[in-house]
């Protein structure tokens, strides 16, 4: 399918879309954001009004809060570099650049200020207390200059990806950016936005809505309700195919897939595989965009980005995993930089099961266990010459991981085994039963590791022990 039948495509009417099942329960009062947004390609720049309508919550009142500004972790010297050394060359393809963001102004506050040790906060000091379950409306303005770089936030070598663009308000504490793995930690609030491009652009995004044109310009009207973040990807290249699974539209956005339709089934076939064995997809639809990226993918709630140049062996395993998170991250929330275990092990299981229900994709469940168990012996065996090997601990901030290598090996590899080993201690009918408990208790939560672990247990009183000793890194593998 081509980019004349994108509206086609796209076409749902703003005021009677069905947003499909929300992931946030409808009675948990949740913040809002509405956006006006328009990107400029000559400049890479990203100009942007936001009103954000902020639920109160805690016991207490609120005299300021606290947004995120990862946007400004591209700027020149900041702290922590958002692609480490080995990644940048792959990932800034016109050598070094640089971003960041400015936030011109908040109305409705007493004042505001850039703050956090790597200018990675904006403090927002109220006018008046907010009280719990009472709301404030803030109204910013605000400029995001994009590096050349091809990542979560860039002008990429084809695909304008935005992500982790806006002031966001923080989950708890205020988080640094890190390169490995995903730092964001996020509420669920509900988003409506305008995107406008240059006509030629289309744009792969978080939510539902319609495209128009007007004076030689794209606009996207878009709505996401229960959602933890809004993400477009946004391409001149763009071309679609488009099918159905689990009763909602699943499109792929592609750029020099050579075999779209077979990405595309593996996308939807994921979808409709965790649907039946999870809990129902918790939205209206699903997207999937190809995009120049130095790693295999990248998930958003309702999109999910695949490398360009993952093999056509790869995309299945990659596909899967990165679908699995609109179970595990998108839905169920997690800390992300305190546990990051918790979505990714998950996620890299979740894979493992899909392709063991598809075998014509070549590498079955066994295989993936296998090829994991060699991966993280192969890594222990040169870690505990360099390093104290007792510190193979799961349970640690993404700051504490010294290398992709290592990050990888704990949390992918040691994960998916931590979920095997579970797996053959309480069986495949429980081990589902334990996850549907999950995903229909916490969606729409933030739910800490106890949660989770609190769903094997039920099934099996040894579960914790499995949890404990490779969490806290006392397993021989």
């Amino acid at each position: 399918m081509g980019k004349k039948l994108l509206a086609f495509v796209l076409c749902a009417a703003l005021a009677c879309a069905a947003l499909g099942i929300a992931a946030c329960a409808p009675e948990t009062p949740r913040s809002s954001y509405q956006m006006a947004l328009e990107y400029t390609p000559e400049t890479r720049t990203l100009a942007g009004e936001m009103t954000a309508d902020i639920v109160g919550t805690g016991e207490d009142a609120q005299s300021s809060l606290t947004f995120q500004l990862w946007a400004n972790a591209f700027r020149e010297g900041a702290k922590y570099a958002p692609v480490t050394d080995l990644f940048a060359p792959a990932a800034y393809y016109n050598g070094e650049s640089y971003g960041g963001i400015t936030v011109h102004s908040v109305e409705g506050a007493r004042s505001f200020c850039v703050t956090g040790e790597d200018e990675n906060l904006l403090e927002v000091t109220l006018k008046e207390p907010l009280l719990p379950g009472e709301r404030v409306q803030l109204t910013m303005s605000f400029t995001v200059l994009l590096a050349e770089v091809n990542h979560r936030l860039g002008a990429g070598e084809r695909v304008v990806t935005l992500s982790g663009f806006y002031p966001a308000l923080c989950a708890g504490e205020g988080r640094v950016y890190s390169a490995l793995g995903d730092p964001f930690v996020a509420e669920c609030a509900d988003f409506e936005a305008t995107l406008t491009l240059p006509e030629g652009y289309v744009a792969a995004c978080t939510g539902e809505g319609e495209r128009t044109l007007s004076d030689g310009k794209a606009v996207y009207h878009v709505r996401a309700e229960g959602v933890r973040e809004i993400a477009f990807l946004c391409s001149e290249h763009f071309h679609t195919a488009q099918t159905e699974a689990a009763g909602v539209p699943v499109t792929y956005y592609y750029l020099d897939d050579p075999s779209p339709e077979r990405t595309l089934l593996a996308a939807a076939r994921a979808l409709a595989y965790y649907s039946e064995n999870f809990g129902q997809y918790a939205y209206g639809q699903y997207s999937v965009a190809e995009a120049d990226f130095p790693y295999g993918g990248m998930e958003y709630p309702m999109l999910s980005l695949l490398a360009a140049d993952l093999t056509e062996a790869e995309i299945p395993l990659v596909a899967a995993h990165e679908t699995a998170h609109q179970w595990w991250y998108a839905a169920v929330g997690s800390d992300q930089f305190a546990e990051p275990w918790q979505d990714e092990a998950l996620a890299e299981y979740s894979a493992a099961l899909f392709l063991e229900a598809y075998p014509e994709y070549g590498r079955d469940y066994a295989e993936c266990v296998a090829s994991a168990e060699g991966a993280y012996r192969s890594f222990f065996s040169v870690f505990s010459q360099i390093a104290d090997a007792s510190q193979t601990s799961m349970r640690r901030p993404l700051t504490a991981f010294q290398s992709e290598y290592e990050y990888r090996s704990v949390i992918y590899d040691k994960g998916l085994i931590l979920f095997d080993r579970l797996n053959g201690l309480l069986g495949r009918e429980k081990m589902l039963a334990a996850l549907r408990e999950y995903y229909r208790e916490y969606a729409g939560t933030i739910a800490p590791p106890e949660a989770l672990i609190a769903c094997f247990t039920r099934r099996g009183r040894s579960a914790e022990g499995v949890f404990s000793s490779f969490l806290e890194g006392t397993c021989v593998i």
